[in-house]
Protein backbone atom coordinates (compact mmCIF):
# COMPACT_ATOMS: atom_id res chain seq x y z
CA UNK A 1 0.00 0.00 0.00
CA UNK A 2 1.05 3.15 -0.95
CA UNK A 3 0.62 6.18 2.00
CA UNK A 4 1.63 9.32 0.54
CA UNK A 5 -0.82 11.80 0.39
CA UNK A 6 -2.48 13.04 -3.19
CA UNK A 7 -2.25 16.72 -4.05
CA UNK A 8 -5.31 17.19 -2.43
CA UNK A 9 -4.94 15.49 0.88
CA UNK A 10 -1.58 17.54 0.91
CA UNK A 11 -2.90 20.73 0.35
CA UNK A 12 -5.99 20.08 3.67
CA UNK A 13 -3.20 18.88 5.14
CA UNK A 14 -1.17 22.71 5.29
CA UNK A 15 -4.91 24.35 5.05
CA UNK A 16 -5.72 22.41 8.57
CA UNK A 17 -1.99 22.77 10.05
CA UNK A 18 -2.63 26.82 8.85
CA UNK A 19 -5.70 26.75 10.43
CA UNK A 20 -4.65 25.54 13.87
CA UNK A 21 -1.49 28.10 14.31
CA UNK A 22 -4.38 30.92 13.45
CA UNK A 23 -6.76 29.59 15.95
CA UNK A 24 -5.49 27.68 18.89
CA UNK A 25 -4.56 29.94 21.54
CA UNK A 26 -1.16 30.97 22.45
CA UNK A 27 0.80 28.58 24.66
CA UNK A 28 -1.83 25.97 24.74
CA UNK A 29 0.30 23.06 22.82
CA UNK A 30 2.90 23.22 25.47
CA UNK A 31 0.75 23.90 28.51
CA UNK A 32 -1.44 21.44 27.91
CA UNK A 33 -0.17 18.02 29.96
CA UNK A 34 -2.41 15.70 27.96
CA UNK A 35 -0.77 12.03 27.16
CA UNK A 36 -1.88 10.24 24.22
CA UNK A 37 -3.78 7.43 24.35
CA UNK A 38 -4.42 7.78 28.37
CA UNK A 39 -8.12 8.88 29.31
CA UNK A 40 -6.95 11.38 32.62
CA UNK A 41 -4.81 14.43 31.63
CA UNK A 42 -7.61 15.71 29.43
CA UNK A 43 -7.72 18.74 32.05
CA UNK A 44 -9.59 21.05 29.26
CA UNK A 45 -12.77 18.68 30.51
CA UNK A 46 -12.04 21.03 33.69
CA UNK A 47 -10.80 24.34 32.24
CA UNK A 48 -12.03 24.78 28.86
CA UNK A 49 -12.96 28.16 28.62
CA UNK A 50 -14.58 30.75 25.77
CA UNK A 51 -11.94 30.71 24.15
CA UNK A 52 -11.58 26.62 23.26
CA UNK A 53 -15.28 26.77 23.03
CA UNK A 54 -14.95 29.65 20.16
CA UNK A 55 -12.29 27.09 18.73
CA UNK A 56 -14.74 24.23 18.64
CA UNK A 57 -17.50 26.61 17.13
CA UNK A 58 -14.82 27.55 14.39
CA UNK A 59 -14.01 23.98 13.27
CA UNK A 60 -17.85 23.26 13.39
CA UNK A 61 -18.45 26.09 10.84
CA UNK A 62 -15.80 24.66 8.44
CA UNK A 63 -17.86 21.03 9.14
CA UNK A 64 -14.62 19.84 10.50
CA UNK A 65 -16.25 18.36 13.50
CA UNK A 66 -17.72 15.48 11.09
CA UNK A 67 -14.79 15.52 8.36
CA UNK A 68 -15.80 12.45 5.81
CA UNK A 69 -20.15 12.87 6.91
CA UNK A 70 -22.03 13.41 4.01
CA UNK A 71 -22.89 17.10 3.34
CA UNK A 72 -26.79 16.78 3.89
CA UNK A 73 -25.81 16.29 7.49
CA UNK A 74 -23.75 18.90 8.44
CA UNK A 75 -20.23 17.03 7.35
CA UNK A 76 -17.71 18.21 4.99
CA UNK A 77 -17.85 15.63 2.71
CA UNK A 78 -14.70 14.32 2.48
CA UNK A 79 -12.76 11.03 2.38
CA UNK A 80 -11.51 9.52 5.71
CA UNK A 81 -7.62 9.73 4.73
CA UNK A 82 -8.74 13.41 4.98
CA UNK A 83 -9.93 12.90 8.27
CA UNK A 84 -7.17 11.15 9.33
CA UNK A 85 -5.02 13.67 8.29
CA UNK A 86 -7.36 16.12 10.47
CA UNK A 87 -7.11 14.20 13.65
CA UNK A 88 -3.41 13.44 13.03
CA UNK A 89 -2.53 17.04 13.07
CA UNK A 90 -4.93 18.47 16.31
CA UNK A 91 -3.39 15.70 18.20
CA UNK A 92 -0.18 16.87 17.17
CA UNK A 93 -0.85 20.62 18.66
CA UNK A 94 -2.95 18.77 21.73
CA UNK A 95 -5.99 20.69 20.31
CA UNK A 96 -9.35 19.53 21.51
CA UNK A 97 -11.20 18.12 18.02
CA UNK A 98 -14.14 15.51 18.24
CA UNK A 99 -15.70 13.80 20.77
CA UNK A 100 -18.04 10.79 21.53
CA UNK A 101 -20.68 12.45 20.18
CA UNK A 102 -18.79 13.03 16.74
CA UNK A 103 -16.51 10.02 16.70
CA UNK A 104 -18.92 7.88 18.06
CA UNK A 105 -22.42 7.93 18.20
CA UNK A 106 -22.86 9.65 14.78
CA UNK A 107 -21.08 6.96 12.88
CA UNK A 108 -23.18 4.24 14.56
CA UNK A 109 -26.61 6.64 14.18
CA UNK A 110 -25.22 6.84 9.97
CA UNK A 111 -25.00 2.96 10.20
CA UNK A 112 -28.15 2.16 12.53
CA UNK A 113 -30.24 5.52 13.02
CA UNK A 114 -33.69 5.65 11.60
CA UNK A 115 -33.95 8.30 8.93
CA UNK A 116 -36.14 10.52 12.21
CA UNK A 117 -32.77 9.81 14.66
CA UNK A 118 -30.58 11.06 11.56
CA UNK A 119 -32.50 14.33 11.21
CA UNK A 120 -33.06 15.14 14.66
CA UNK A 121 -28.98 14.31 15.58
CA UNK A 122 -26.66 14.34 13.10
CA UNK A 123 -27.35 18.07 12.20
CA UNK A 124 -27.09 19.11 15.87
CA UNK A 125 -23.86 16.54 16.56
CA UNK A 126 -21.90 18.27 13.26
CA UNK A 127 -22.85 22.01 14.60
CA UNK A 128 -20.88 20.92 18.16
CA UNK A 129 -24.22 21.87 19.67
CA UNK A 130 -24.61 18.30 21.86
CA UNK A 131 -22.05 16.23 23.52
CA UNK A 132 -22.36 12.80 24.50
CA UNK A 133 -20.58 10.59 26.85
CA UNK A 134 -19.82 6.84 26.91
CA UNK A 135 -22.45 5.35 29.63
CA UNK A 136 -20.90 1.64 28.91
CA UNK A 137 -19.08 -0.11 32.11
CA UNK A 138 -20.61 -0.94 35.42
CA UNK A 139 -19.74 -1.48 38.57
CA UNK A 140 -20.22 -5.21 38.07
CA UNK A 141 -19.79 -5.23 33.86
CA UNK A 142 -16.49 -3.84 32.21
CA UNK A 143 -14.56 -6.33 30.03
CA UNK A 144 -17.99 -8.63 30.03
CA UNK A 145 -20.06 -5.93 29.24
CA UNK A 146 -22.87 -8.40 27.99
CA UNK A 147 -23.66 -9.08 32.10
CA UNK A 148 -24.97 -5.16 32.53
CA UNK A 149 -27.31 -4.81 34.72
CA UNK A 150 -29.00 -1.50 34.23
CA UNK A 151 -32.83 -2.07 32.99
CA UNK A 152 -35.11 -0.02 31.01
CA UNK A 153 -38.75 -1.39 31.52
CA UNK A 154 -41.35 -0.08 28.33
CA UNK A 155 -44.27 2.16 29.79
CA UNK A 156 -46.22 4.12 26.76
CA UNK A 157 -44.16 5.58 24.97
CA UNK A 158 -40.76 6.19 27.15
CA UNK A 159 -38.73 3.79 29.05
CA UNK A 160 -37.75 3.60 33.05
CA UNK A 161 -34.18 3.30 33.35
CA UNK A 162 -32.99 2.23 36.72
CA UNK A 163 -29.36 1.24 37.65
CA UNK A 164 -25.57 2.38 37.81
CA UNK A 165 -22.96 3.26 35.40
CA UNK A 166 -19.61 3.69 36.29
CA UNK A 167 -16.15 5.51 35.01
CA UNK A 168 -18.17 7.61 32.91
CA UNK A 169 -15.77 10.00 31.57
CA UNK A 170 -16.54 13.86 30.76
CA UNK A 171 -20.50 13.14 31.86
CA UNK A 172 -20.54 15.99 34.58
CA UNK A 173 -19.72 18.38 31.42
CA UNK A 174 -21.38 16.74 28.53
CA UNK A 175 -25.37 17.09 27.45
CA UNK A 176 -26.47 13.09 27.32
CA UNK A 177 -25.20 9.51 27.43
CA UNK A 178 -24.61 7.39 25.36
CA UNK A 179 -26.13 4.08 26.78
CA UNK A 180 -26.05 0.66 26.81
CA UNK A 181 -29.58 -0.65 28.92
CA UNK A 182 -30.80 -4.18 29.16
CA UNK A 183 -34.11 -4.09 27.52
CA UNK A 184 -34.88 -7.57 28.19
CA UNK A 185 -33.82 -10.06 31.26
CA UNK A 186 -35.70 -12.95 29.71
CA UNK A 187 -33.24 -12.82 26.62
CA UNK A 188 -29.93 -14.55 26.13
CA UNK A 189 -27.24 -12.02 27.57
CA UNK A 190 -26.50 -10.21 23.92
CA UNK A 191 -29.32 -10.54 22.68
CA UNK A 192 -31.32 -8.11 25.29
CA UNK A 193 -29.65 -5.04 25.33
CA UNK A 194 -30.64 -2.07 23.70
CA UNK A 195 -28.43 1.28 22.20
CA UNK A 196 -30.60 4.75 23.74
CA UNK A 197 -29.39 8.44 24.15
CA UNK A 198 -30.49 10.05 27.39
CA UNK A 199 -30.64 13.55 28.20
CA UNK A 200 -28.23 14.18 31.54
CA UNK A 201 -31.11 16.70 32.45
CA UNK A 202 -33.31 14.04 32.87
CA UNK A 203 -35.09 14.14 36.54
CA UNK A 204 -33.67 10.95 38.34
CA UNK A 205 -29.63 11.42 37.38
CA UNK A 206 -26.93 11.83 39.80
CA UNK A 207 -23.37 12.18 39.00
CA UNK A 208 -21.07 12.53 41.43
CA UNK A 209 -16.92 12.66 41.03
CA UNK A 210 -14.09 10.22 40.74
CA UNK A 211 -11.07 11.95 41.21
CA UNK A 212 -8.05 9.72 38.81
CA UNK A 213 -4.38 9.27 40.23
CA UNK A 214 -3.58 11.98 37.78
CA UNK A 215 -5.52 14.26 40.14
CA UNK A 216 -8.06 15.65 37.12
CA UNK A 217 -11.65 15.13 37.83
CA UNK A 218 -12.11 13.35 34.38
CA UNK A 219 -14.71 10.02 35.44
CA UNK A 220 -17.71 9.64 37.10
CA UNK A 221 -19.99 7.35 38.78
CA UNK A 222 -23.36 7.71 37.36
CA UNK A 223 -26.98 6.97 39.27
CA UNK A 224 -30.32 6.20 37.12
CA UNK A 225 -33.42 6.50 39.72
CA UNK A 226 -37.01 5.96 37.76
CA UNK A 227 -35.20 8.42 34.70
CA UNK A 228 -37.95 8.46 31.51
CA UNK A 229 -36.74 8.29 28.44
CA UNK A 230 -38.73 8.65 25.04
CA UNK A 231 -38.24 5.18 23.14
CA UNK A 232 -37.59 6.91 19.95
CA UNK A 233 -34.18 7.81 21.66
CA UNK A 234 -33.38 4.30 20.92
CA UNK A 235 -31.03 3.97 18.65
CA UNK A 236 -32.12 1.40 15.41
CA UNK A 237 -34.12 -1.77 16.85
CA UNK A 238 -35.09 -2.57 20.50
CA UNK A 239 -32.84 -5.62 21.82
CA UNK A 240 -30.06 -5.13 18.99
CA UNK A 241 -27.49 -2.94 20.50
CA UNK A 242 -25.07 -5.58 21.41
CA UNK A 243 -24.27 -5.26 17.53
CA UNK A 244 -24.38 -1.70 17.36
CA UNK A 245 -22.58 -1.32 20.24
CA UNK A 246 -19.93 -3.95 18.43
CA UNK A 247 -19.35 -1.37 15.96
CA UNK A 248 -19.53 1.63 17.88
CA UNK A 249 -16.39 0.04 19.91
CA UNK A 250 -14.51 -0.70 16.30
CA UNK A 251 -14.90 3.91 15.58
CA UNK A 252 -13.67 4.25 19.36
CA UNK A 253 -11.21 2.18 18.77
CA UNK A 254 -9.71 3.95 15.38
CA UNK A 255 -9.89 7.45 17.22
CA UNK A 256 -6.12 7.22 17.78
CA UNK A 257 -4.19 10.49 18.98
CA UNK A 258 -1.36 9.48 16.68
CA UNK A 259 0.04 13.23 15.81
CA UNK A 260 0.36 13.56 20.23
CA UNK A 261 2.64 10.47 20.48
CA UNK A 262 4.67 11.84 17.95
CA UNK A 263 4.93 15.51 19.46
CA UNK A 264 5.67 14.04 22.92
CA UNK A 265 8.48 11.52 21.71
CA UNK A 266 10.09 14.93 19.52
CA UNK A 267 9.43 16.39 22.92
CA UNK A 268 11.62 13.40 24.95
CA UNK A 269 14.13 13.75 22.11
CA UNK A 270 14.93 17.39 22.16
CA UNK A 271 15.56 16.89 26.34
CA UNK A 272 18.00 13.94 25.28
CA UNK A 273 19.69 16.78 23.66
CA UNK A 274 20.20 20.00 25.85
CA UNK A 275 20.12 17.95 28.82
CA UNK A 276 23.84 16.98 29.94
CA UNK A 277 24.68 14.48 32.17
CA UNK A 278 28.64 14.13 33.30
CA UNK A 279 29.40 17.00 30.96
CA UNK A 280 27.48 15.36 28.10
CA UNK A 281 24.14 15.15 26.30
CA UNK A 282 22.11 12.19 26.96
CA UNK A 283 21.46 11.75 23.23
CA UNK A 284 24.88 10.74 23.28
CA UNK A 285 24.31 7.71 25.63
CA UNK A 286 24.35 4.32 23.87
CA UNK A 287 21.44 2.94 26.01
CA UNK A 288 19.27 6.16 25.88
CA UNK A 289 19.82 6.04 21.87
CA UNK A 290 19.00 2.59 21.36
CA UNK A 291 15.44 3.20 23.46
CA UNK A 292 15.09 6.48 21.58
CA UNK A 293 15.72 4.54 18.11
CA UNK A 294 13.04 1.83 19.38
CA UNK A 295 10.65 4.36 20.08
CA UNK A 296 10.83 5.95 16.92
CA UNK A 297 10.60 2.59 14.86
CA UNK A 298 7.40 1.85 17.33
CA UNK A 299 5.92 5.15 16.07
CA UNK A 300 6.46 4.51 12.28
CA UNK A 301 4.82 1.06 12.40
CA UNK A 302 1.77 2.47 14.34
CA UNK A 303 1.04 5.33 12.00
CA UNK A 304 1.50 2.70 8.87
CA UNK A 305 -1.54 0.79 11.10
CA UNK A 306 -3.35 4.27 11.16
CA UNK A 307 -3.71 5.18 7.66
CA UNK A 308 -4.37 1.41 6.77
CA UNK A 309 -7.67 1.55 8.58
CA UNK A 310 -8.55 5.15 6.77
CA UNK A 311 -7.63 3.40 3.51
CA UNK A 312 -10.04 0.47 4.09
CA UNK A 313 -12.52 2.59 5.10
CA UNK A 314 -12.21 4.79 1.87
CA UNK A 315 -12.72 1.23 -0.13
CA UNK A 316 -15.99 0.64 1.71
CA UNK A 317 -14.20 -2.17 4.15
CA UNK A 318 -15.12 -2.16 7.85
CA UNK A 319 -11.27 -2.43 9.54
CA UNK A 320 -12.45 -4.71 12.08
CA UNK A 321 -9.68 -6.64 13.07
CA UNK A 322 -7.30 -3.69 11.85
CA UNK A 323 -9.06 -1.63 14.63
CA UNK A 324 -8.28 -3.82 17.26
CA UNK A 325 -4.85 -4.29 16.03
CA UNK A 326 -3.85 -0.50 15.91
CA UNK A 327 -6.06 0.35 19.25
CA UNK A 328 -3.78 -2.42 20.68
CA UNK A 329 -0.65 -1.19 19.54
CA UNK A 330 -1.06 2.56 20.05
CA UNK A 331 -2.23 1.95 23.60
CA UNK A 332 0.76 -0.24 24.09
CA UNK A 333 2.57 2.27 22.48
CA UNK A 334 1.64 4.94 25.21
CA UNK A 335 2.94 2.71 28.17
CA UNK A 336 6.43 2.34 26.42
CA UNK A 337 6.53 5.94 25.62
CA UNK A 338 6.01 6.76 29.20
CA UNK A 339 8.45 4.48 30.27
CA UNK A 340 11.27 5.58 27.49
CA UNK A 341 10.22 9.26 28.86
CA UNK A 342 10.99 8.26 32.61
CA UNK A 343 14.50 6.40 31.36
CA UNK A 344 15.39 9.09 30.08
CA UNK A 345 14.61 11.77 32.52
CA UNK A 346 15.70 9.97 35.38
CA UNK A 347 14.75 11.26 39.12
CA UNK A 348 13.52 14.24 37.46
CA UNK A 349 10.42 12.45 35.96
CA UNK A 350 9.18 11.80 39.39
CA UNK A 351 8.81 15.65 40.10
CA UNK A 352 4.75 16.83 39.67
CA UNK A 353 3.35 19.30 37.56
CA UNK A 354 4.36 22.70 40.06
CA UNK A 355 7.99 21.54 40.31
CA UNK A 356 10.50 24.39 39.57
CA UNK A 357 12.36 21.16 38.32
CA UNK A 358 10.35 19.55 36.93
CA UNK A 359 10.68 18.87 32.24
CA UNK A 360 7.84 19.30 30.22
CA UNK A 361 5.51 20.54 32.91
CA UNK A 362 4.88 17.27 34.85
CA UNK A 363 3.82 15.95 31.08
CA UNK A 364 5.77 12.45 31.62
CA UNK A 365 5.19 11.81 35.02
CA UNK A 366 1.42 12.08 34.71
CA UNK A 367 1.76 10.11 31.58
CA UNK A 368 3.53 7.26 33.18
CA UNK A 369 0.36 7.32 35.65
CA UNK A 370 -2.48 7.89 33.14
CA UNK A 371 -1.16 5.04 30.22
CA UNK A 372 -2.68 2.73 32.30
CA UNK A 373 -6.12 4.03 31.30
CA UNK A 374 -5.37 3.43 27.91
CA UNK A 375 -4.63 -0.25 28.24
CA UNK A 376 -8.18 -0.38 29.64
CA UNK A 377 -10.55 1.71 28.16
CA UNK A 378 -12.68 0.74 24.44
CA UNK A 379 -11.39 -3.09 25.67
CA UNK A 380 -8.19 -4.40 27.17
CA UNK A 381 -5.47 -5.44 25.32
CA UNK A 382 -6.35 -9.00 26.22
CA UNK A 383 -9.85 -8.65 25.21
CA UNK A 384 -7.77 -7.19 21.37
CA UNK A 385 -5.58 -10.38 21.54
CA UNK A 386 -8.73 -12.53 21.73
CA UNK A 387 -10.48 -10.26 19.11
CA UNK A 388 -7.41 -10.45 16.55
CA UNK A 389 -6.88 -14.41 17.76
CA UNK A 390 -10.54 -15.65 16.70
CA UNK A 391 -12.08 -12.87 14.49
CA UNK A 392 -8.45 -12.54 12.03
CA UNK A 393 -6.93 -15.80 12.78
CA UNK A 394 -9.82 -17.95 13.16
CA UNK A 395 -8.33 -19.54 16.53
CA UNK A 396 -10.85 -21.27 19.01
CA UNK A 397 -12.16 -19.51 21.97
CA UNK A 398 -10.58 -22.06 23.57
Amino acid sequence: MDFRFSEQEEAFRREVEDFINEELPAGWTEGNIHWPGGYGTLEEFEVIGPRMAQFRRRLAEKGWLTISWPKEYGGAGRSNIEQAIFHERMSYYRAPGGDVATLIGGPTILHFGSDEMKKEWLPRIAKGDVTFWLAYSEPNAGSDLASLQTSAVEEGDELVINGQKIWGTVAHVSDYAWMVVRTDPTAAPHKGISLIIVDNKSDGITIRPLMNICGFHSFNEVFFDNVRVPKKNIVGEKNQGWYYLMVALDFERLVIPMGGFRRTFEEIVQYARETKHNGQALSRDPLIRNKLAEMAIEIEVAYMFFWQTAWMLDRGLMPNIEASVLKLVTTELSQKLASVGTAVMGHYAQLERGSKWVPLRGRVPAGYLDCISALVGAGTSEIQRNIIAMRGLGLPRK
